[in-house]
């Protein structure tokens, strides 16, 4: 049975970095922590405002993936704008994260809207642009079934379902209509042919819930949570044991 890949995202270590001008905690030596530990690839999101990972930080982190590279991948994500088309030509990441954030945005908390007749237009010329310089494309979206035509329809390789408010549901009262959206919109997904990963406030409470509530997931990618739980852990167990719940024994309530 497969089981889906473990990519690492960095940005709230270099969160903690850019607080001070010292360079600590060291970017690379943390993905090679994550590699060592047995993550399938380094996630990162280098925003307008450089508050977390920087422009510099992806093609160093680039650069030290030569060698592993592409089986441990690469990851971007961010607005498709001129700026991240820049990043991402420069480095030809093994995956690219379109989500449809504004230069203001907190942090990535919903999908593409496919709303009116031209959205899945306008969405299918960023994909095209992004697909001649990447790997595969893939669009953030909601866990909601009514995005999949829409998806379909730019033309992108899969789908990263926001798993944001499946967490905060979990959190409340366990797993519940969230979910069986998030599963509606993956079954969709998976019997098109698309790749399905998912993302955002994924921990190791409720993992196992949504991998047994899912179809086949080909990446969870995971940040925030699995660097808070490394406070206490260790960045290297904390990798290794998000790695393991992704292995735990998975879609048994899937159907």
């Amino acid at each position: 049975m497969l089981t889906a890949r473990l990519s690492v995202n960095l940005n709230k270590v270099a969160l903690l970095r850019n607080s001070r001008r010292t360079g600590v905690p060291d970017l690379l030596a943390f993905a090679r922590i994550a590699h060592d530990a047995g993550a399938d690839g380094i996630t990162v999101h280098p925003r307008p405002d450089q508050r977390h990972i920087r422009d510099d930080d992806v093609s160093a982190l680039a650069e030290w993936m030569k060698p592993f590279r592409p089986a441990f991948e690469l990851n971007i994500e961010g607005f498709p704008d001129d700026r991240l088309f820049r990043i991402v030509s420069a480095v030809q990441p093994e995956q690219c994260t379109l989500v449809p954030d504004p230069p203001s945005a907190f942090t990535s908390e919903e999908g593409w809207k496919f709303d009116d007749r031209d959205a899945p237009v306008r969405v299918a010329d960023e994909v095209a642009r992004f697909k001649a310089v990447s790997g595969r494309v893939i669009l953030f979206v909601d866990p909601d079934p009514k995005a999949v035509v829409g998806l379909v329809q730019s033309g992108a390789d899969g789908a990263e379902i926001y798993t944001g408010s499946y967490a905060a549901e979990h959190r409340a009262s366990g797993p519940g209509p969230v979910l069986t959206a998030a599963a509606e919109a993956a079954q969709a997904i998976h019997a098109v042919g698309l790749r399905i990963n998912v993302g955002h406030d994924l921990n190791l409470a409720n993992l196992p819930d949504l991998i047994g509530g899912m179809p086949p997931i080909a990446e969870a990618s995971i940040g925030h949570e699995l660097t808070a739980d490394a406070l206490a852990m260790g960045f290297g167990s904390a990798v290794a044991a998000y790695k393991a719940a992704l292995q735990s024994p998975a879609r048994t309530n899937y159907r």
